[in-house]
C-alpha cells in the first residue's frame, strides 16, 4: 500500500479550502494546506468583507443628510479615507489569524507559501516536495483586465482596497457587481464617478427590471453612466492624472485620478501545473469538475471559483464541506446548488434568488409576474428621491414561486429569508396566505395581488 505524507493537501487558503480541510481533519484525515498570501482568500482579504466595510461607510454621506428629515441637526461632516483603511486592515488581520488559528487548532498542517503539482499526488511548496493521496485546489479567481494601450495605469478590485488617498475622479470599467459596488462606494464617500461598461445594460445576468432599475437608481445618486461604450486607451500625465479615450457609441476623453477595472474574474490556474498533469481545464482556465468535485485526474479535486461556476464565497464553502465528506465521510456528498440566493451591494443594494423573468420563460413558457415600484416609508420624511423595487416570477401552471427579485434597502436580508421558501417550492398561494410584517418593505412580497401573465416569444 502506497504510503503518502498527507491524506489531502489543499492548495489555497480561501473559504472553500479551510472549510474543506478543516472538515476533514474533523473526519481523521491528515491535512495540510498552503496559502502563496494571507489565509482567508479573496472573500477575506481583498473581497466580501473589506467591500461590505467599505459599503458601510459610503452609506453615511446619505444616512446625514437624511437625519434632517427627522429632526436633527447635523454638522458638516468631514470624511477621512486613511483612517477608514486602517480600521478595514485591522479587521481583516484580525480575520485571517482567525482562518489560520482555526485551522492550527484543527490539526491541519498550515504552510506559507506558493505550491504547484508536480504529478496527481505531489506537490512543491517552499521547495520541498511532498505526496497526498488526494489534492485540492481552491486557489479562487483573479481579476481580468484586457490588453489595452496604457493598461498599467489601471487598479483591479485587489489594488482598490489599499490606496493610499481616495481619487476624487474615477472612471470604472465594467458592468458586473464588482462595478456598480464599487461606483456606489466611491461616489458615496465623495468621489466624482463615471461608469463604462460595452454591454447595453448594468448586471448580465440578472433580471432585466433589476438592472433597469439599478440603473436608474445609480443616475439620480450622481453616477454617469456611460453604456455601449468601452476604454481605448489610458496615459498618464505629468501631474500624476489619468487620460482616458473611451469609444464606442459617443466617442470621449476622460480626466481621472483612477481607472478601476472591473470587467470580470477569471479561474487562477496559471503556474499551478494542472494541465501538466493531465487536469481537463475549461477554455477559461477553469477546473472541470463532476458534482463531487472531481477532476479528470481521480485524484485531483477543485471547489469554488477556481471551476469557473458559481463563484460566491457560501457556494465554495458548501462545496468544500461536501467533498470533504465525500472523501473521507461515509459516503459521497454533493453540494445542492439548485436555488443559490445571491446579492449586489450595490446603492441601493439587490438581493435576489431563484429564476429571473427570462431564464423561467425559457424553461416553463408561461410565467406570472407580479412587481411594485415603491418609495420606502423612511423616505417620506427625509425626502430622498430613492424608490424600492420587488417582484415575483411565478410558474403559471403550477404557480410555484421560481424566483424573487429586490433592489432597495435591507434586499440582501430580506431575500435570505425567502430563499427558504422557494428552495422548498412554496406557491403564490402561500405567500398570500402568509400575514404580513407591517411596517416594512418587506411585507409587499405578500401583499402582490395585480400579475401580468408573459408567454415565451410574447
Amino acid at each position: 500500500m502506497t504510503s503518502y505524507d498527507y491524506q489531502l493537501f489543499v492548495i489555497g487558503g480561501g473559504s472553500g479550502g479551510v472549510r474543506a480541510a478543516r472538515i476533514a481533519a474533523s473526519l481523521g484525515a491528515r491535512v495540510a494546506i498552503a496559502e502563496n498570501f494571507r489565509y482567508g482568500g479573496t472573500c477575506v482579504i481583498r473581497g466580501c468583507v473589506p467591500k461590505k466595510l467599505l459599503v458601510y461607510a459610503a452609506h453615511f454621506a446619505e444616512d446625514f443628510a437624511d437625519a434632517q428629515g427627522f429632526g436633527w441637526t447635523v454638522p458638516a461632516a468631514e470624511f477621512y479615507w486613511p483612517k477608514l483603511i486602517e480600521a478595514k486592515n485591522k479587521e481583516i488581520t484580525r480575520l485571517s489569524g482567525l482562518y489560520e488559528n482555526n485551522l492550527i487548532g484543527a490539526k491541519v498542517a498550515v504552510m506559507h507559501g506558493a505550491a504547484h503539482l508536480l504529478d496527481a499526488h505531489t506537490v512543491a511548496v517552499n521547495g520541498q516536495q511532498l505526496t497526498a493521496e488526494h489534492i485540492l485546489i481552491a486557489t479562487g479567481g483573479t481579476p481580468f483586465v484586457p490588453q489595452i494601450p496604457g493598461i498599467e495605469h489601471a487598479i483591479t478590485s485587489n489594488e482598490v482596497f489599499d490606496l493610499p488617498q481616495l481619487p476624487q475622479r474615477v472612471l470604472i470599467v465594467g458592468g458586473g457587481y464588482i462595478a456598480v459596488e464599487f461606483a456606489g462606494i466611491l461616489n458615496g464617500l465623495g468621489a466624482q464617478v463615471t461608469l463604462c461598461y460595452r454591454g447595453e445594460q448594468v448586471l448580465r445576468g440578472f433580471d432585466d427590471d433589476v438592472r433597469a432599475h439599478l440603473f436608474d437608481e445609480m443616475v439620480k445618486k450622481g453616477i454617469a453612466v456611460l453604456l455601449h461604450q468601452d476604454v481605448a486607451r489610458i496615459d498618464k500625465l505629468a501631474n500624476g492624472s489619468l487620460s482616458v479615450d473611451v469609444s464606442g457609441a459617443h466617442a470621449s476623453s476622460h480626466m481621472v485620478d483612477a481607472v478601476l477595472y472591473a470587467t470580470g474574474r477569471v479561474p487562477n490556474t496559471m503556474g499551478l501545473g494542472l494541465a501538466e498533469a493531465g487536469v481537463v481545464l475549461d477554455k477559461a482556465g477553469g477546473v472541470m469538475v463532476d458534482v463531487f468535485g472531481h477532476s479528470s485526474i481521480p485524484s485531483i479535486h477543485a471547489v469554488g471559483d477556481v471551476t469557473n461556476r458559481i463563484a460566491l464565497t457560501p457556494v465554495a464553502i458548501r462545496e468544500g464541506a461536501a467533498l470533504a465528506n465525500t472523501l473521507f465521510g461515509p459516503s459521497p456528498v454533493s453540494a445542492d446548488l439548485t436555488t443559490v440566493p445571491s446579492a449586489v451591494f450595490s446603492q441601493p443594494p439587490i438581493g435576489t434568488v431563484g429564476l429571473t423573468e427570462t431564464q423561467a420563460l425559457a424553461q416553463y413558457g408561461e410565467v406570472d409576474i407580479y412587481s411594485s415600484k415603491f418609495r420606502n416609508m423612511r423616505h417620506t420624511l427625509s425626502g430622498r428621491d430613492e424608490h424600492t423595487l420587488i417582484k415575483l416570477v411565478v410558474d403559471s401552471a403550477s404557480q410555484r414561486v421560481l424566483g424573487a427579485h429586490m433592489v432597495g434597502a435591507d434586499a440582501p436580508e430580506i431575500i435570505q429569508g425567502l430563499a427558504i421558501a422557494i428552495r422548498m417550492g412554496a406557491t403564490k398561494a402561500d405567500f398570500d396566505a402568509t400575514v404580513a410584517l407591517h411596517p416594512s418593505a418587506a411585507e409587499e412580497f405578500v401583499t402582490l395581488r395585480e400579475k401580468t401573465t408573459r408567454t415565451k416569444n410574447h
